[in-house]
């Protein structure tokens, strides 16, 4: 069996949902393919920066999976959604999820706990494996120089943000999320673990540090003020 096309971003972005081709099950309808299509460009807008594109995609994705009239495929992609900032740094109680919280799967209740920070022993095995060591880590109040590995960038930045959130990250594993948003040029991402990176060295007196980021801060910046004269 396989998931709709447009889990497959969410299997590939947070590891929440399993996709196992199947050559004997018909195409995925229309409302799946167009919601995949408008989720990933939702994701791209966001975590480069262009909120305006970012939002006016989330807006066609929720459209296409609110034709189903599925509570928990809502649920899914709202997760996602969350992922994203996460991702970024920005916490929130993930207010679009909660909106359809009541008819998410199990899987999905505990993926919104995890980032949020209140997950327990019990949902670390519904969460993605990609996702299960931090878990862990969170749950034991381990602090760590790095998010365990994972096959898509944003799966691992995500881990890494949710261990920023529960205060669980060393200065080194901001600096492999810096590494990571800025290979995939996502200057949300990049400009957020910039300016975790500053405070750090700001609180461990390390002026060369502070310089350092400063002037990758000064480059996104200027790049971004060029971006909007275009």
């Amino acid at each position: 069996m396989t998931v709709p096309r447009i889990f497959r971003i969410a299997a590939v972005v947070t590891g929440l949902l399993g996709a196992v081709a199947c050559s004997s099950r018909p195409p995925a309808p229309d409302w799946a393919l167009e919601a995949q299509s408008a989720s990933e460009r939702a994701v791209k807008a966001y975590l480069q920066g262009d909120t305006r594109v970012a939002e006016a995609e989330w807006r066609k994705a929720f459209a296409q999976v609110s034709a189903t009239g599925q509570p928990s495929q809502m649920a899914r992609l709202a997760l996602l959604q969350c992922a994203a900032q996460v991702a970024a740094l920005e916490f929130t109680d993930c207010p679009h999820y909660q909106r359809y919280a009541a008819g998410a799967q199990p899987a999905e209740q505990a993926y919104a706990r995890y980032l949020q920070v209140q997950h327990t022993a019990q949902d670390v095995v519904l969460l993605p494996k990609a996702q299960q060591a931090m878990a862990r880590q969170v749950l034991a109040g381990q602090a760590g120089q790095s998010a365990p590995a994972a096959e898509a960038a944003l799966s691992q930045l995500t881990a890494a943000g949710v261990a920023v959130r529960a205060g669980h990250l060393e200065l080194a594993g901001v600096q492999q999320a810096v590494q990571l948003a800025s290979a995939q040029g996502w200057r949300r991402s990049v400009m957020a673990w910039l300016l975790l990176e500053q405070r750090l060295h700001q609180a461990a007196g390390n002026a060369a540090g502070v310089q350092a980021v400063e002037l990758r801060l000064q480059v996104l910046q200027n790049a971004e003020v060029v971006s909007k004269k275009k």
